[in-house]
C-alpha cells in the first residue's frame, strides 16, 4: 500500500485524501488574486518524502517571481514561465495553507481528480501532509 496525501482543518477534520504511489505527482492550483490566471505548484512522492518539483506561473505578476538558485526558469511559450528542477523537500512532509475565498479557488489536483479546498475551508488553516502508511 502507498502513501496518502491528506488535507485537514485545524480541528483534524479531513477535507481530502489521495492515494499517492512512489513517484506520483500532485499539484496545488489557484488563481492569482489580482490577475486571475492559474498558478501551479507541483509535488512528487519521492521515497515517502513530499518534494516540490516544479511551478508554472503564467505571468510575471505581483508576488510571483523566480528565486535565483532555486530551480531553473524556462519560458512556457505563452508569456509565462515554468520553474523546473526545484527538487525541494518539504520539511516534515507537511505545510499549512490558508485557501483563498471565491475566485482564488485553491485546489488539490492529482490526475483527473480535483478537490477545491477553498470551497470547503475558505480562509481557514488547512494542513496538507504526505503520510506514510506506517505513520497512520
Amino acid at each position: 500500500m502507498g502513501d496518502m496525501l491528506v488535507a485537514t482543518r485545524e480541528t483534524g477534520e479531513e477535507i481530502a485524501r489521495f492515494d499517492v504511489s512512489e513517484g506520483q505527482e500532485w499539484c496545488v492550483l489557484w488563481h492569482h488574486s489580482v490577475d486571475g490566471f492559474e498558478v501551479s505548484d507541483c509535488y512528487e512522492n519521492r521515497e515517502g518524502r513530499m518534494v516540490l518539483v516544479w511551478s508554472h506561473l503564467p505571468d510575471f505578476a505581483a508576488g510571483l517571481d523566480h528565486i535565483p538558485g532555486r530551480g531553473r526558469q524556462v519560458t512556457d511559450g505563452q508569456g509565462g514561465y515554468f520553474i523546473l528542477d526545484i527538487d525541494e523537500p518539504v520539511p516534515g512532509n507537511a505545510y499549512v495553507l490558508r485557501p483563498g475565498a471565491g475566485a482564488v479557488d485553491h485546489r488539490l489536483s492529482m490526475g483527473d481528480r480535483v478537490v477545491s479546498l477553498s470551497a470547503v475551508a475558505p480562509r481557514e488553516r488547512v494542513r496538507i501532509a504526505l503520510i506514510g502508511t506506517d505513520d497512520q
